[in-house]
């Protein structure tokens, strides 16, 4: 969620980006849940379509970030802090972006909205916004469900619960890259880096962004896989939480955004996360002989607090890692 520390420069490849699961949600039950868990296992990401999600409710609250990001700085800065530009955490992460970061409840998201339309009263950026964040968190919910599921949990809920409780500390970030023009015309992509390398430390993440590139994920230091926008699909990723619940079965990816030199991006990322006090403990199926817990047991707020004391290109969860010897 903040970006990566400076790293030494290291020669990166880009993969091709047909390699990346796309799962229909209407499918056969128990092929969808099969196709959930593997690409959970072998890549921490996936697309899901007919995810239940309006077209219309995705485009109000597209229309809805994009007019906020299309206000005077003057305006956008009163609903500071959860209006942030370039500079990004409390560590100097920086980066080509500005967000909108809100916590993902109804009461949170109803004090910031009558700040952001304060010039605006006849707004209905809070109706627009809660009814994304219910229906993208309706979605994970039940994303989480097959999850737990296809790991042969008994509880199916023990993954989802934790985001419908009423103290879940989930958020919904928007994220606005700017153009970055370029000088040579000829260029239709610029190289920076708008967002950082990173993996996000809640449980699940739901993205969905416009027509434009920019996301890719790294399954290996140096290579890279980009991710086509599609206007019919959401992106799904693995967070740290969720591969620590799953005795390190799936696999947190690592990921960034890239700008664009002549357009705007905007990206729509729900993070579902567990309250403060919420133990993090793989459910006991998932724990044999063959494979003991990879981690020790903390809570959210501990993970959290470790979160926002390290830059996001550390790894933190290895923090957490189990005594093995």
């Amino acid at each position: 969620m903040v970006l990566a520390s400076p790293k030494p420069h290291r020669s990166e490849t880009i993969l091709p980006s047909d390699v990346i699961p796309i799962i229909d949600l209407k499918g056969e039950r128990c092929e969808v849940i099969k196709l959930i868990v593997k690409a959970s296992e072998e890549f921490g990401f996936f697309k899901v379509i007919n995810h239940g999600i309006s077209d219309e409710t995705i485009d109000k609250m597209e229309e809805a970030g994009f007019g906020f990001f299309a206000k005077p700085m003057s305006e956008k800065k009163l609903a500071s802090p959860a209006y942030g530009c370039k500079n990004i955490g409390v560590n100097g992460d920086i980066g080509e972006v500005e967000y909108l970061l809100l916590n993902a409840n109804t009461s949170s998201i109803a004090q910031i909205s009558k700040t952001i339309s304060i010039h605006d009263p006849h707004s209905n950026f809070r109706y627009r916004v809660s009814e994304y964040t219910e229906a993208v968190k309706e979605v994970a919910c039940e994303i989480l469900e097959l999850m737990a599921e296809g790991l042969g949990v008994p509880d199916r809920k023990v993954f989802s619960s934790l985001i419908k409780d009423i103290d879940s500390d989930s958020i919904l970030r928007l994220n606005h890259y700017p153009p970055t023009l370029v000088k040579d015309k000829d260029k239709s992509h610029s190289n920076n880096v708008g967002f950082g390398e990173h993996s996000d430390p809640q449980i699940l993440t739901i993205l969905r962004s416009n027509d434009v590139s920019g996301l890719q994920i790294s399954l290996q230091h140096g290579l890279w896989i980009p991710i086509n926008p599609d206007p019919s699909a959401l992106c799904v990723n693995v967070g740290d939480v969720l591969e620590v619940m799953t005795n390190g079965r799936f696999v947190s990816v690592r990921h960034r955004a890239m700008t664009n030199s002549y357009k705007s991006r905007m990206s729509m990322a729900y993070f579902g996360a567990p309250p403060l006090n919420a133990s993090i403990v793989a459910p006991p199926v998932l724990v044999t002989p063959h494979r003991p817990s990879l981690f020790r047991q903390f809570t959210w707020a501990d993970y959290k607090k470790a979160t926002y004391s390290l830059r996001l290109g550390d790894t933190r969860i290895q923090l957490f890692r189990a005594n093995m010897s």
